[in-house]
């Protein structure tokens, strides 16, 4: 399916690896022109040779802390210099890295999850909606989590930031529709990250196998998959780069769950 994304202006940010990763692949087979923006220059440079091998041979990539909004105001002022103003579509595919049941985790560290779950998209929507609003058509998606709707006692600060996120992107969804900016949340569920895969391995689990992997989610936090597997990486980007496209033309406020299947209500 053509998405008509040829010649978009895409910006990923958290796109110099993992879901990010393969979202800006998707946008950038599809012929967008594609922005990533991340804290590390040696994931930049090696996703940004990726997507140049890709449909996107502008690609480039942005250093920036988004928990630092001025870090995030340079990086987008430096984007619109390269794309005359305008951008299309905005993805907001970073997470909080803090992991911790509720006694264990200091006040530092829900400030931490919540600056990187919820503050960061914040600080992202707010420098590139003068971009957004000037150009043709834009979408904006956020990469919220199914753990927000099936809890985790090991995870309280990153769920409570990635609500956060999904109640702002909500109130975004209607104070943007005057403009005609669509956005989106897509939650992924046991995805095989390296953040996942990294876990499994310290349990003596074989990351890189989908079906252990789900296997040990189920044993260790009782959170199965209606299908007997993790889900890849890949298996986002397709889901995320249609939210981000014209062929959406009429979806907006909504929370797509990419999880395998589960029992969410």
């Amino acid at each position: 399916m053509d998405l008509g994304l040829t010649n978009a202006a895409a910006a990923v940010v958290g796109g110099g690896r993992g879901m990010g990763l393969a979202t800006a692949r998707c946008l950038a087979d599809d012929g967008a022109r594609v922005a990533i923006i991340a804290r590390s220059r040696t994931d930049l440079d090696r996703a940004a040779a990726d997507l140049a091998s890709r449909g996107s041979p502008d690609a480039f990539g942005l250093v920036a802390d988004i928990t630092d909004a001025d870090q995030v105001d340079n990086a987008f002022s430096e984007l619109s210099d390269r794309w005359d103003g305008e951008l299309n579509i905005l993805i907001n595919a970073v997470g909080p890295t803090v992991r911790g049941d509720f006694e264990s985790l200091s006040d530092d560290q829900w400030r931490q999850a919540v600056d990187e779950g919820a503050m960061g998209m914040v600080h992202c929507v707010r420098s590139a909606l003068p971009l957004l609003r000037k150009a043709a058509w834009a979408r904006i998606v956020n990469f919220s989590a199914h753990s927000t709707q099936r809890q985790s006692v090991v995870l309280p600060a990153y769920t409570a930031a990635k609500a956060m996120l999904t109640s702002i992107s909500k109130n975004l969804s209607l104070l943007l529709a005057k403009d005609e900016i669509l956005v989106n949340v897509v939650s992924p569920g046991s995805i095989a990250s390296e953040s996942l895969v990294g876990w499994a391995r310290s349990v003596g689990v074989d990351g890189d196998n989908p079906y252990a992997l789900m296997d040990a989610i189920d044993k260790h936090f009782g959170h199965p998959a209606h299908l007997p597997r993790a889900g890849l990486p890949d298996e986002i980007g397709p889901v995320v780069a249609f939210l981000a496209s014209r062929r959406n033309s009429y979806m907006t406020g909504a929370n797509i769950n990419v999880d395998g299947g589960s029992d969410f209500t």
